[in-house]
Order: C-alpha cells, then sequence, then structure tokens
C-alpha cells in the first residue's frame, strides 16, 4: 500500500451518525496516546502499524460520548504499559485535524478504527460497554497476531468471560450483504459496496441498517476525487447551480457540518421550484439520512425544509 493515506488508504464505513450529544466544547479531557496529525500519520502511525496494532480513536471535544471512549481506551492503555506494550492508542481530534478525518472517512464520532498494516477496520461506534471494548482490543490484537503483527494478548490476561455478557450487549451477526459491502470497502470497491447494500435491500425492504450503508457509500462515490475548496468557489460563484450546491452539501455533510449543508439545499429550495426544486428536497432528504433522527439539528432542519416548501 502507498504511504499516502489520502488516495489508498481503505475507507471507513460508518454505521450510524450520532450528533446528538454535540454542543459547546467542555474542559479539554487529559491527553492520552499518540495525536494523530496529517504529517505523523504518513510518518509514525502508518509504518508503526507493520509491527504493533494501532486503534485510533476519532473523536470531538464537543462530544460527551467521545470523552467517554477516549477516558475508556485510555485506562486499558495504561494497564497494558507493563513491560512491551501489544498496542499503540492514538487519537484523531476531527475539530483540529478534518483533513485526517476525511481522508479516514469518519462519518461521525466516536468511532475507533484499528489500523494494521496500514489496512483500516472499523471496530466500534458510540460507547460500548467497557468489557466489550476490552473483548475487542483482545480479539484485534489476536488477529494481528495471526497476520505477524505484534503478539496475542494471553487469554489469562483478559479479565472477561464471555458467559457473564448479557445477550443484549453481543452484538448479533453481520448480515451476508454487510460483510460483502465491508470486504469491498476495504478494497476501495464503492460500487462493490453500493451493490451489495442495494442487494440487502431487494432482500430485506426498508432495513434501515441498509439504507443507512447505501446512502453512506453513495455518498462516498459522489464526492470521489472532488477537491472541497474548489466545489466551494464555485458554488460561491454560482448561485444558482443547483448540481454544485448539491455537491458541496454532500462534503459538507462528509466533514461533518450537517447544520451548514442542510442550509445550503434548503436555501436552494427556496430559490427553485418544479422539478429543480423536488430534485434538490429529495436529495436532502437522503442527506437526512445519515443524521440520528433525534438530533436537535436535524430537527430544525426537517422544520426550515417544510417552511420552505409550503
Amino acid at each position: 500500500m502507498s504511504r499516502n493515506p489520502f488516495g489508498e488508504l481503505p475507507k471507513n464505513l460508518a454505521q450510524a451518525v450520532d450528533l446528538s450529544s454535540l454542543g459547546k466544547p467542555p474542559t479539554a479531557p487529559p491527553s492520552v496516546g499518540i495525536a494523530i496529525t496529517a504529517k505523523n500519520l504518513v510518518e509514525e502511525i502508518l509504518p508503526a502499524s507493520h509491527t504493533q496494532v494501532v486503534i485510533a480513536l476519532c473523536w470531538s471535544p464537543r462530544s460527551a460520548q467521545s470523552q467517554e471512549v477516549l477516558a475508556i481506551l485510555g485506562d486499558f492503555y495504561n494497564q497494558d504499559s507493563t513491560g512491551t506494550r501489544p498496542w499503540i492508542l492514538a487519537t484523531v481530534n476531527v475539530d483540529q485535524e478534518p483533513t485526517v478525518a476525511q481522508a479516514m472517512q469518519v462519518a461521525s464520532v466516536p468511532i475507533a478504527i484499528a489500523i494494521i498494516q496500514e489496512q483500516l477496520v472499523p471496530l466500534f461506534e458510540s460507547v460500548p460497554p467497557r468489557e466489550q471494548v476490552r473483548q475487542v482490543i483482545d480479539k484485534v490484537i489476536s488477529l494481528a497476531a495471526e497476520r505477524g503483527v505484534g503478539a496475542a494478548v494471553e487469554a489469562s490476561e483478559t479479565d472477561i468471560d464471555p458467559a457473564t455478557l448479557n445477550e443484549s450487549e453481543v452484538e448479533p451477526p453481520m448480515e451476508a450483504e454487510e460483510m460483502a459491502a465491508l470486504d469491498a470497502l476495504e478494497k476501495n470497491d464503492l460500487a462493490g459496496a453500493i451493490s451489495a447494500y442495494k442487494s440487502w435491500l431487494v432482500r430485506s425492504p426498508g432495513n434501515s441498517m441498509a439504507e443507512i450503508g447505501l446512502a453512506q457509500v453513495e455518498l462516498m462515490a459522489r464526492i470521489e476525487g472532488s477537491i472541497p475548496n474548489e466545489v466551494f468557489a464555485l458554488a460561491n460563484a454560482q448561485p444558482d447551480n443547483l448540481d454544485i450546491h448539491i455537491k458541496a452539501a454532500d462534503i459538507e455533510v462528509m466533514q461533518g457540518n450537517y447544520d451548514e449543508a442542510f442550509s445550503r439545499l434548503i436555501t436552494c429550495v427556496k430559490n427553485s421550484a418544479g422539478d429543480d426544486q423536488k430534485k434538490v428536497r429529495d436529495h436532502l432528504l437522503i442527506l437526512f439520512k445519515l443524521v440520528d433522527p433525534s438530533d436537535p439539528g436535524l430537527i430544525k432542519s426537517r422544520q426550515a425544509l417544510a417552511s420552505a416548501l409550503f
């Protein structure tokens, strides 16, 4: 794999977008692990992933969930500090490093991603139970060891008995189509991932996970190869070009700037009519799927859309 993470790294697929906890930044938590930047990602983190598992947490100081997961991972990282650590904890502050977040295709925070031999492997989102986080870490280390990266964790080092877990805490197995989509994404095969999600929806119409997955992968495909600053400059210069504004909104959503994206398209709805208005409205409804239905910003945007239409 190329050392250039912005063109070669597999794209991450988030299964849900939860921004309901975002607000003003609280007091910054203590620094843990290695803070990833565009520079050290290429020079340090990716090379290190050939000898040790790197677990990267993409987070935001505006997210209470982010800080909770950061604390959990920090505790385990400190617990594993005796001798040679079997893994490296790295963090991506998406507010400070938007370029890195975009390169890793981060659509929500918090999300934990393993980096093994420069390959990205999504692990979990939101805030899983503490014992599940421990299990995930140990499982990833063991799987990496099978590929010659680091050493496996001995069973005695894990203080979790799987038999003690509640059934409700165990994630259900992935559907075949979902596995096919993730496999395709690891190969940067967006068309293959789209096909897999569409097949899932044919088999299970209305499945929310399949709909969200399809919407996110189609979003990746629409903006692939786009240069954000150029798209935004065109949108500013061409206020009546709906296609450019739709692409700009797609990029803003991928960057996590949901309010800006929704406001942009609602303005387009207000300033258009007929088929053009329907085109923008339908696209906006697709983007709405990528946000938690209970998110206050989404609720406000839905109300604004209704006002623009009626």
